[in-house]
């Protein structure tokens, strides 16, 4: 009896059609269907051109190249499929940390400008206003400008907390520390570049996230808010126990398409040269002339970064949902 009264308390599974399906498959089919096409046709206008076409030259070829910053190491030597993999863990190695600082920033915006003290809130809806109505590129040189200019030269760094900082990056002490003329030995080095795309992109990302925050917050029931006062909670508990974890709700899709435009956006580090994967398929496409190939390995690398993304995201809005009874 319990279990029969366990199944009428549930909601009744919804059926797909059978015709939507068929519908959806037939779609399926069709774009397939497009994209074989479109790919045997350019095959055969590149043959007609005498031009070489396929990804042999990717695992074949050297590079001749050489990139000289990130997570995979890479020589002059190695094949252009590991450039490919160097250029796309470079183009993680400077979304994770600039959408992990954006978060925090605009955590920190938005409950900002909800903030009771007015100085507060304008100051912090300024600053979102401005970021936000500049365009990144323009953000990303004018960071880049105003680190290579305002910055001293790499002979005369400033130093601080064993680390050095200079017009041609940061140095970080991993590592035994020596008289040398930076004073470590055994370091890492992020170069400008990488500071100065991290930099813009967590201050636009950030500017962005703001709004999320606050608008979340804000969709909260204004009951909520009394319920917490009325149980003499600080301002600070309500929105730690009470009000963020509701608005999480709300801030979690729009959130997960800022992450997608934010590893998009990392794009722009070709601008100053940073060898992300758009830097280093262009100059893959400059020594080779398979622009095919390397716009599809761009598509292929962002593709998969953002469905990645996406599932996680979707798992983590399955959580926070509100479960139906």
């Amino acid at each position: 009896m319990k279990e029969q009264h366990e199944a009428m308390d549930r909601p009744p599974r919804k059926r797909v059609p059978v015709g939507a399906l068929l519908l959806q498959a037939a779609l399926l089919a069709a774009l397939v269907g497009l994209m074989a096409w479109l790919a045997h046709n350019a095959q055969l206008n590149l043959r007609e051109r005498n031009m070489a076409a396929g990804f042999e030259f990717l695992f074949h070829d050297s590079a001749g190249f050489a990139i000289g910053e990130g997570w995979v190491p890479f020589g002059e030597d190695d094949t252009y499929f590991r450039a490919m993999l160097a250029g796309a863990a470079n183009t993680l190695r400077v979304a994770l940390p600039a959408l992990l600082f954006a978060t925090i920033l605009g955590l920190v915006l938005g409950v900002a400008s909800i903030a009771q003290n007015p100085l507060v809130r304008t100051l912090s809806r300024g600053l979102v206003d401005l970021v936000r109505n500049i365009p990144l590129l323009v953000q990303v040189l004018l960071v880049y400008i105003m680190m290579t200019e305002w910055l001293p030269h790499a002979d005369d760094p400033f130093r601080f907390a064993g680390m050095f900082l200079s017009n041609g990056g940061l140095i970080l002490p991993w590592g035994e520390v020596e008289e040398t003329p930076f004073g470590v030995t055994g370091t890492y080095v992020l170069s400008t570049e990488w500071m100065a795309l991290v930099t813009a992109l967590t201050l636009y990302a950030g500017a962005f996230c703001s709004e999320i925050v606050r608008a979340g917050i804000q969709s909260v029931p204004r009951g909520q808010s009394e319920a917490s006062h009325a149980l003499s909670l600080t301002r600070l508990q309500t929105l730690r126990l009470v009000l963020i974890p509701q608005g999480l709700r709300v801030a979690i899709p729009p959130y997960t398409s800022l992450l997608l435009s934010t590893i998009k956006n990392s794009s722009l580090g070709v601008a100053i040269g940073y060898p992300e994967i758009v830097s280093v398929a262009n100059t893959t496409m400059n020594q080779t002339g398979r622009a095919i190939e390397c716009i599809i390995v761009i598509a292929s690398v962002y593709l998969i970064i953002n469905l990645l993304t996406s599932f996680i995201m979707a798992q983590l809005n399955r959580r926070v949902a509100i479960k139906e009874r």
